[in-house]
């Protein structure tokens, strides 16, 4: 009789299945790849069956496979919940809280709250996830999620604490040098900052009847924190947070109106986790300075800011 698999076997097989390939489930799983290759050969041959087709572009599960991924990914779920109940249940004042925020929110909204946080709770160590992909509360990959739209799970908590403006923004010492655009179309004159694969902004503008084409865009990228710092450098006009601009010496808000819905932000927990006495103290922690920013409580403008 086949000894029934370790456990660790099938969330490799479920992670090979869920990410597409052995390179993603090793990054998603913090493992090799070659332990990932392992494990699924080891579970093959402790059921005695074939689960994936080897080929050069890797592996492609079977339909045997595919039949056994839900429950394994249905024992994920009850396994990660029994976590939460757990951890929910635990009253310690000290421990460690894992939080996830956008790559922006994390690396230039979090840190002063933190200082906050910590001054009230400095037993409790924090954990900071910059991701500007969803990250999974229900799969324990953070504790506490800041989130730009408003989770459906049944099982989370969500608070909605308020909403940001979006803005065009530039340093002052370009705008000395190219002028102040006032319009949407205005933009067309000068080094825009944007995105590189997506045309959000480009539809948004042609839905408003201005033509921006992706050649406005002298300086792209996908990565939000650096087109936030190519902004700050003064090459051009960029997007952002409207709190943030103000809190950025040398950023001015520009007088276009852009019509962007405004960004809703959404703190977000496991509601078994909201038990816990330190993630609760935590949210509310964080609930705060967050409503403190969204506010515009305390900000530091630039002079010329008004």
């Amino acid at each position: 009789m086949n000894r029934e698999p370790d456990w660790t076997l099938w969330r490799s097989f479920a992670a090979v299945i869920a990410e597409g390939s052995l390179s993603a489930a090793a990054r998603h799983l913090g493992i090799s790849q070659p332990t990932i290759g392992r494990h699924v050969e080891a579970l093959e041959e402790s059921l005695g069956l074939k689960l994936f087709e080897r080929s050069l572009s890797g592996l492609k599960p079977n339909e045997t496979a595919l039949r056994l991924y839900e429950p394994v990914r249905q024992a994920q779920g009850a396994l990660a919940e029994a976590a939460i109940r757990a951890e929910g249940a635990q009253a310690e004042t000290g421990g460690t809280v894992r939080i996830t925020a956008s790559a922006i929110i994390s690396n230039y909204v979090l840190p002063e709250i933190v200082v906050g946080v910590r001054q009230r709770h400095p037993l409790i160590e924090i954990e900071s996830v910059p991701s500007d992909s969803a990250e999974n509360l229900l799969m324990r990959e953070a504790d506490i999620a800041i989130r730009m739209f408003r989770p459906t799970q049944l099982e989370l908590i969500a608070r909605h604490l308020g909403n940001i403006e979006m803005v065009a923004t530039a340093r002052e010492d370009y705008l000395a040098r190219r002028g102040t655009p006032r319009t949407i179309a205005d933009l067309a004159q000068h080094d825009l900052i944007g995105f590189d694969r997506s045309d959000a902004i480009i539809q948004h503008a042609q839905s408003m009847g201005v033509t921006l084409e992706r050649r406005h865009f002298v300086l792209r990228s996908d990565d939000h924190t650096h087109l936030w710092e190519l902004t700050k450098a003064g090459l051009g006009v960029g997007f952002g947070q409207k709190n943030l601009v103000q809190r950025t010496p040398g950023l001015v808000v520009l007088p276009v109106d852009l019509s962007f819905p405004p960004l809703p932000v959404w703190l977000t927990t496991h509601k078994e986790l909201f038990t816990s006495h330190r993630i609760r103290a935590i949210y509310e922690a964080v609930a705060d300075g967050l409503t403190a920013y969204i506010r515009g409580d305390n900000p530091r403008p630039h002079p010329l800011q008004g």
